[in-house]
């Protein structure tokens, strides 16, 4: 376990793991718990005999997220989020070009660039290194109200250092950036000619070195999936889902920034801001997760009624979730105390004696730095759709 991958509560008991997850499939974990007088928070997710979904009237009747198929995005029904960990076959996807499977008597993983020695590593090599497992929630960097959210998962990665492999191929001084090749390829027109590309994305060395930074084989415990990478996958806490590179064959580094697709012309958001007193346009890459939350779930039983959201963000420690009623005053949430450093953070709110009529329903979140979530008018100028974290309004009414 990562130093950074700890319960966010102290109270909260670190057993509350896989495990767990496992149990409540077995239909086990719950009533052992309610013996026990004790029920934990992602214990509540699950509706209760007397509980309903209210639904929301800013989504469509009959809102049905799509089925996983080869070669189409995936994305969750936010609403029935009912555990820590997203299934395996429920956690989103997105891919850009085919998805490639790979055996894993014939998977090779090649260190090259600036290093002292290249290196080449089979699985077995892989898994022979020592073991890391972390909790990280992810978010596609296109995720946003128009799929109300879908685009998101919160797994369990198992694997190996990414740092060590480095520091073991020893990065030469002029090595400044690492840039990662997937084993899926596609064919792009640049400039009128075609060219056939494999998906890659870098990072600066100074981000590739960070303690967390992995290359998972594991997700939730089994194999990794198809779908999300097999046989090995980076993954990097704290950032948007198109850095976290699946099908990884190679690992080159490099004196200068690399400029593939997806880097230099998509996933790039384009914002207008302030640069030393002038109001410029600029154009970044999407690498770190904006902080974000959002309002996914409404229940209702008897008068009472339960909100549900999730926040997701760089990895910085929280201070608050908050929830506002009709754009009345902001009232403190009860966060998942299971959340840790970059999983993400799900959070409930008891509202009673709901009156009837149409209520608008909005979540904010506060890291300890003071920075608050902003609203849509807040946000800055920005024509693409990268980005996705202003407060979201969300609508229901109560009969």
């Amino acid at each position: 376990m990562s130093q950074n991958d700890k319960p966010v509560s102290e109270t909260s008991p670190e057993s509350m793991s896989l495990d767990r997850r496992k149990a409540l499939k077995s239909g086990v974990a719950l009533s052992a718990m309610a013996a026990a007088g004790g029920m934990p928070f992602w214990s509540r997710l699950a509706l209760g005999a007397e509980e309903e979904l209210v639904p929301f009237s800013d989504m469509p009747e009959g809102f049905v997220a799509p089925p996983v198929q080869p070669g189409a995005i995936h994305y969750l029904d936010t609403r029935g989020i009912n555990t820590f960990y997203t299934p395996n076959d429920d956690f989103y996807i997105i891919q850009h070009y085919n998805q490639p499977e790979i055996s894993e008597a014939a998977f090779r993983l090649r260190v090259t660039g600036l290093v002292n020695r290249e290196i080449t590593l089979t699985m077995a090599d892989i898994k022979a290194r020592p073991k890391m497992e972390i909790d990280a929630g992810f978010e596609c960097g296109g995720n946003s109200e128009r799929l109300y959210q879908g685009l998101i998962g919160n797994a369990r990665w198992g694997g190996c250092s990414l740092r060590d492999l480095l520091m073991e191929a020893g990065v030469q001084p002029e090595g400044i950036e690492v840039v990662f090749y997937g084993n899926d390829m596609g064919t792009e027109k640049i400039r009128d000619i075609d060219v056939e590309q494999s998906f890659g994305r870098s990072m600066h060395i100074s981000d590739a070195m960070g303690a967390d930074v992995m290359l998972a084989y594991e997700m939730n415990g089994e194999p990794l999936p198809l779908y999300h990478g097999a046989p090995l996958r980076l993954v990097v806490p704290g950032w948007y889902g198109v850095a976290n590179v699946k099908w990884l064959g190679q690992i080159h580094v490099q004196d200068r920034r690399y400029m593939g697709r997806f880097m230099g012309r998509d996933y790039v958001t384009l914002s207008r801001r302030e640069i030393g007193g002038e109001m410029r346009w600029e154009e970044r890459s999407v690498t770190k997760i904006r902080l974000k939350s959002s309002i996914v779930r409404v229940t209702r039983n008897g008068n009472n009624h339960t909100i549900m959201g999730f926040v997701l963000n760089d990895g910085t420690p929280l201070r608050a979730v908050e929830v506002s009623i009709d754009g009345g005053p902001w009232q403190a949430a009860e966060i998942d105390p299971q959340s840790t450093r970059y999983s993400w953070k799900l959070f409930t709110w008891n509202w009673a004696n709901a009156s009837p009529g149409e209520h608008t329903l909005v979540s904010r979140v506060i890291d300890v730095n003071g920075q608050v979530q902003a609203t849509p008018d807040e946000m800055p100028e920005k024509p693409t759709r990268w980005e996705n974290y202003a407060q979201f309004p969300r609508t229901i009414v109560i009969a």
